[in-house]
């Protein structure tokens, strides 16, 4: 059986990927409407296509940022609380990003509704429910992120607090860094090679 672990590093790969996939995406289609309008044969669809990618990739990194607990927060303010009214705020906190994308989500699919028969302006071939599919799916992404991550969330709390994003990641490297560094000296003493300041 998976673990909640495996299951949040496969789930954070696959946002990692899709995400990395539309920015370079986007990249070649702004490199190529660049190149076809600077040759005077400009694409009709290229502004209504980019900005629907941009939407996309929008949706997606988000959810990816909620999973890695990236978005901006102030955990100064909620770490000077009280142990039992910190775990009270980031209780009510969660609450309220759940009930919010919850309705996001519903709202998007009513969207959907309305928009079914409509397609894009200049590509008369694509639904404009495929396009805005992005919006329910967004938020359930969002909400599966947020799910993930709320043990270490409500772990946090309860213990000596919240660790800013960047602050976690630097001292992660960090940590990662002096686990290196006694394995590279037993390989250089394995093969006799001089430490710097050993004699001549």
């Amino acid at each position: 059986m998976l673990s909640l672990n495996s299951l949040r590093q496969g789930f954070e790969t696959l946002l990692e990927v899709i995400t990395a996939a539309i920015v370079a995406a986007l990249t070649i289609l702004i490199v190529c409407g660049t190149l076809f309008r600077y040759a005077g044969s400009p694409l009709v669809w290229y502004d209504e296509v980019a900005s629907i990618g941009l939407v996309w990739m929008t949706y997606f990194g988000s959810a990816l940022a909620a999973l890695k607990g990236a978005h901006i927060g102030f955990p100064g303010v909620v770490n000077a609380l009280p142990p039992n009214i910190r775990v009270a705020a980031t209780v009510f906190s969660e609450a309220c990003v759940f009930l919010f994308f919850g309705l996001m989500a519903y709202a998007g699919l009513e969207v959907l509704l309305i928009l079914e028969g409509m397609t894009l302006v200049t590509l008369p071939a694509v639904s404009v429910q495929l396009t805005q599919s992005i919006i329910p799916l967004g938020a359930v992404l969002f909400m599966l992120a947020e799910a993930m991550r709320l043990p270490d969330v409500m772990r946090d709390a309860r213990g000596s607090g919240f660790v800013d994003h960047e602050v976690r990641e630097a001292l992660a490297e960090l940590e990662a860094e002096q686990d290196e560094a006694p394995a590279h000296k037993t390989h250089r003493a394995a093969h006799g090679e001089p430490r710097l300041g050993d004699a001549s």
